[in-house]
């Protein structure tokens, strides 16, 4: 009988210990469930950054964000991110899990930066677990080492010079540059504006070797008050503008003097003009006025050395006298006499006489021999 009591008692003790044991094993939130829980599903987390955007070298290490996953089962998710360098995966650089979600969005900070001069993928997946979702399409981004260029130094004209020419030559230094740049050329602006709104002139050049030299397509104008810049670029990128500097083109210059009118040389002799000939001369060039020696005390010669030099372009030359010496002047206050010579040893006389005040008469006196003539003699 008493045997019989005890095992009444300790019956339900043990049965109740077995019911505390069967509600803690299915509690989902238990770390002792193991595996799948029948009906959660876990959606794939969304990628948000970055996500086909190229990355700066020195703008690492990248931070990769999600929007976050849903889950229908009742316990608190974590993510696993994975970056490659090939879209599947096959060559990861990093991978780490167990992130704690954020506020709707999760993100990880790459603890190194990645290499320069290539692409990288990226996906991430939601986990409870028990339950895995699954992975995120896998977005990309490049690692790349930025283009600078620099402003170029102007060398030529300096500022506020004066230019020597229409068409200047413009000098200046190369510019410092980094990273993978390509052919460099330069753009030039000239403009009569320091806003460059009106551009007198614009034109490139590739770079030449230390500094870099160039002249306009076309001459500039006389007097203008101008300003220029240079800037560098590549075919993928384009520099700053280089300081504006100041010049001035040439002074506009005075015209040019008239063509000298063809004289007789100093001495009072009168006004030269055009007058015809007697018996087929040529047309000379004749003294208005009296030429005779008492007018012109520097005789007959000088009055028609003058007008042979007025009539070289014809071949007029002087008559040498005495077969060997130079005509040379009569001089008196009655007749004067001297003569012009063609090469071909025609002669036409000058005749001077002192009541006459109408100036020289002409007259034909045939040929002599040829070797009697002598070129004409400047007068001045």
């Amino acid at each position: 009988m008493t045997r019989l009591n005890v095992l009444l008692v300790v019956s339900p003790l043990l049965l109740a210990t077995a019911g505390c044991q069967a509600m803690k094993s299915a509690n989902p939130l238990s770390p002792d469930v193991a595996g799948p829980i029948p009906g959660v599903t876990i959606s794939a987390p969304k990628p948000l950054d970055p996500n086909g955007a190229k990355v700066a070298v020195d703008k690492q290490p990248v931070t990769l964000m999600v929007e976050n996953s849903s889950t229908t089962g009742p316990r608190p998710l974590s993510y696993v991110f994975e970056v490659a360098t090939d879209a599947t995966f096959t060559n990861k650089v990093f991978s780490r899990s167990g992130i704690t979600p954020g506020d709707g969005r999760t993100s990880v900070r790459l603890p190194d930066p990645l290499s320069t001069g290539r692409s990288y993928y990226w996906r991430s997946r939601a986990e409870d677990g028990a339950n895995t979702g699954p992975y995120s399409s896998p977005a990309n981004f490049d690692v790349f080492t930025p283009i600078v260029i620099d402003q170029p130094q102007l060398l030529s004209p300096a500022n506020n010079a004066k230019v020597g020419s229409l068409r200047p030559t413009f000098t200046f230094a190369n510019v410092s540059r980094s990273g993978p740049v390509g052919a460099i050329a330069y753009l030039i602006e000239i403009s009569d504006t320091d806003s460059f709104a009106n551009k007198v002139a614009t034109w490139t050049v590739a770079e030449q070797p230390n500094q870099t030299s160039s002249q306009p397509p076309q001459d500039g104008e006389y007097g203008k008050y101008l300003l220029w810049h240079v800037r560098a670029y590549d075919p993928t990128t384009v520099g700053p503008w280089s300081k504006v500097q100041a010049f001035s083109m040439p002074d506009v210059p005075p015209p040019p003097p008239p063509p000298p009118t063809p004289g007789p040389g100093p001495g009072p002799v009168g006004d030269w003009q055009s007058c015809g000939a007697v018996a087929g001369a040529p047309l000379v060039a004749c003294v208005h006025g009296a030429v005779n020696p008492a007018h012109t005390p520097e005789g007959a010669f000088e009055v028609i050395k003058r007008v042979a030099w007025l009539l070289r372009g014809q071949g007029a030359g002087l008559l040498i006298k005495n077969g060997g010496e130079n005509i040379v002047a009569w001089k008196g206050y009655s007749f004067a006499a001297a003569r012009i010579c063609y090469p071909d040893g025609h002669i036409y006389k000058l005749l001077t006489d002192v009541p006459t005040t109408n100036g020289p008469t002409w007259s034909d006196n045939d040929f002599v021999d040829r070797s009697l003539y002598v070129p004409a003699i400047d007068p001045r």
